[in-house]
């Protein structure tokens, strides 16, 4: 049987991705709320995959949802569960693998968002989470995920991009590979560590699918209906994020 390549658990980026990135999630809270608009009134229960650090299982679970968050980042986790703890909510937070996870009881959704799913090392994965997440959902429950395309790693994931906060500076350096559907970014974190400043790395790399590649594997994977949006609409407009760059899905596992 053939392993699964390793996924590299966030390390540097979980302990300051609230800081750097939490205010760009603007467009991701919209765009869940506009297509979940007409069913989340039938959600009862939900998991957050590829949590994060729990932002989003936060916002569903305050909704009145039971929530599990599902993320392989240890130090993810642990803050997931620190913010839930604070914020008095019931959280299940779970250290796994997206391919592989499962769930102590089926639910009604399942939420992949701020590109989580792109993570994967290989473009088969997207058939084996779809078949994981499949799993997880009750007989006609949902998986909302969002993607990055060719045309975004094409437009945005290039070039330099320079964060400073109090006792951290983070320089990304993008690429990407035309026609392959790869794109990394290597990180380089400064820490301030007393009067030192401790230099730490870091690599991204993300994998990209055709909109006819995603249907075909979650239709493999046991979805009868997946519905697809262009995500350009819930940016800005003077976003990089353009027509074609991201895409926002909606697929609904078959019934019994």
């Amino acid at each position: 049987m053939l392993r699964k390549p390793p996924i590299r658990p966030y390390r540097w980026m979980a302990q300051f991705y609230d800081e750097f990135f939490e205010s760009s999630r603007f467009p991701i809270n919209a765009a869940r709320e506009q297509v979940l608009r007409p069913i989340l009134p039938r959600i009862e229960t939900a998991c957050d995959l590829g949590c994060g650090t729990g932002t989003t299982a936060l916002a569903m679970e305050r909704k009145g949802i039971s929530m599990y968050a599902v993320d392989l980042s240890p130090l993810m986790c642990r803050l997931a569960r620190e913010k839930a703890k604070r914020a008095g909510l019931n959280v299940r937070v779970l250290r796994r693998d997206m391919r592989t996870f499962s769930l102590p009881k089926p639910v009604d959704l399942v939420i992949c968002e701020a590109d989580a799913l792109n993570h994967v090392p290989r473009k088969a994965d997207l058939q084996v989470v779809g078949k994981s997440v499949a799993k997880a959902l009750r007989p006609g429950g949902y998986f909302l995920f969002d993607v990055n395309n060719a045309l975004g790693f094409e437009r945005y994931w290039s070039g330099d991009i320079w964060f400073e906060s109090s006792g951290v500076v983070v320089v990304m350096r993008q690429g990407h590979k035309p026609g392959t559907g790869k794109a990394w970014c290597d990180l380089e974190w400064f820490i301030r560590e007393g009067s030192l400043w401790r230099r730490r790395h870091e690599r991204l790399e993300e994998i990209c699918w055709s909109s006819e590649e995603i249907h075909r594997a979650l239709r493999t994977a046991g979805f009868d209906d997946v519905r697809e949006w262009d995500a350009a609409p819930f940016y800005p407009e003077e976003s990089v994020v353009g027509p074609g760059c991201r895409s926002v899905y909606l697929a609904r596992k078959a019934s019994a």
